[in-house]
């Protein structure tokens, strides 16, 4: 039972998931039509991804890259603005969670080397902040993004000509709290031991790999070779990656896949979820993802709107605000709850002022590019 517990509690999304998926089949019984419903070219995608990036850090470049930019003297302004644009840039590439998982620990070891722990919470938040921001620029930022690239088939002038404005007005607000919110003083960071560069060939191996992905992604490349290519040289150079795959989050899209093709045809919740997308797929999946966090609204309302800008923008700018939101987000939480002079209310105060601040900002942005744009 304490096995069960703790299963659940580390995969509450799936768990969810799954129930709702069982839910919905009482009232659509399984049959080869579930098939129909999933998007296998995603999972494929996601699993390279994921593969890929656990290979990177295998060979331990994230580290290696963060050491050499913040060791030695500077001023504390400039160290706090680093800490918070390395989420913020590498989140475009290797997803807004990794990129989390990656640079808090990291944050947390520099700010106490620097005696500088009473920074933590700001630095953190904005961290977390910058990790979703940063991670709606690219299609393979994170999941949802993702999956409505491909749902929508679009192009990468559509994906990018839509989040091009809110992305820089993300980068442009981020740098100016982690400037203006921070002391102006110098501290001094000297790190123990060197990060170094580990398995050479592996990393120019999952290099290549990495493009190889994002030419799938933009459909240069068949997903399924890519996939393919991928777990060659997974089993090539290190099988245990395979241990690192989130396997967790694709069976949470099947199941949300199902879930959503269920409801689909329900008539009564699709007249209810086609009602509210028709008066602003921007606000409702905002607001949805407020409830259910960005990537299964993402999943859910796909199905009941062809205003793809709208939905596009709600889930990623609605990766603001609680911390389901984003659940990468809990993953900043869960670290920072774990040192001992931790104090959860102070974080989740200034957590919530921060995203309210970033929802009004990018709400007033991003309205224009919506076919919905009010309630």
């Amino acid at each position: 039972m304490e096995k069960v517990k703790s299963f659940v509690r580390k995969e509450a999304v799936f768990c969810i998931a799954a129930l709702c998926a069982a839910g919905s089949a009482a009232f659509v019984p399984p049959s080869a039509e579930y098939l129909r419903y999933i998007d296998f070219r995603v999972l494929c995608l996601l699993f390279g991804l994921m593969a890929v990036v656990a290979g990177l850090q295998e060979c331990g470049v994230f580290p290696a890259l963060a050491q050499r930019l913040l060791e030695g003297k500077r001023s504390l302004r400039g160290l706090a603005a680093v800490l918070v644009m390395l989420p913020f840039w590498c989140s475009m590439l290797i997803t807004n969670d990794v990129a989390l998982i990656t640079f808090v620990p990291f944050t947390i070891l520099v700010l106490t080397l620097a005696g500088r722990r009473d920074r933590i919470i700001p630095v953190v938040v904005l961290q977390t902040a910058a990790a979703n921001l940063g991670s709606m620029a690219t299609p393979v930022g994170n999941p949802q993004n993702l999956f409505l690239y491909s749902r929508y088939s679009l192009s990468a002038g559509q994906f990018f000509g839509v989040l091009a404005l809110p992305c820089a007005v993300s980068l442009t607000g981020l740098a100016a709290a982690a400037l203006f919110c921070t002391p102006g003083q110098t501290v001094e960071v000297r790190f123990e031991g060197r990060e170094r560069l580990r398995r050479p060939a592996m990393l120019v191996c999952f290099a290549g790999l990495f493009a190889i992905c994002l030419l799938s992604v933009f459909r240069v490349l068949h997903y399924g070779a890519a996939a393919l290519l991928v777990l060659g040289g997974v089993l090539l150079f290190d099988r245990g990656l395979l241990r690192r795959v989130d396997w967790s989050l694709l069976a949470t899209f099947v199941c949300f896949f199902i879930f959503a093709g269920n409801m689909g045809e329900l008539e009564a919740v699709q007249g209810l979820l086609r009602v509210w997308m028709e008066k602003s797929a921007f606000f409702t999946s905002l607001l949805a993802s407020q409830v259910i966090s960005n990537v299964p609204a993402a999943v859910l309302l796909a199905g009941f709107t062809e205003d793809w800008q709208g939905l596009l923008l709600g889930v990623d700018i609605g990766g603001l605000g609680t911390p389901i939101a984003s659940l990468a987000s809990l993953i900043s939480l869960k670290i920072y709850c774990a040192q001992e002079d931790a104090a959860p209310g102070r974080y989740l105060l200034s957590f919530l002022l921060v995203n309210l601040v970033g929802l009004v900002l990018l709400t007033a942005v991003s309205l224009p590019f919506c076919t919905g744009g009010g309630l």
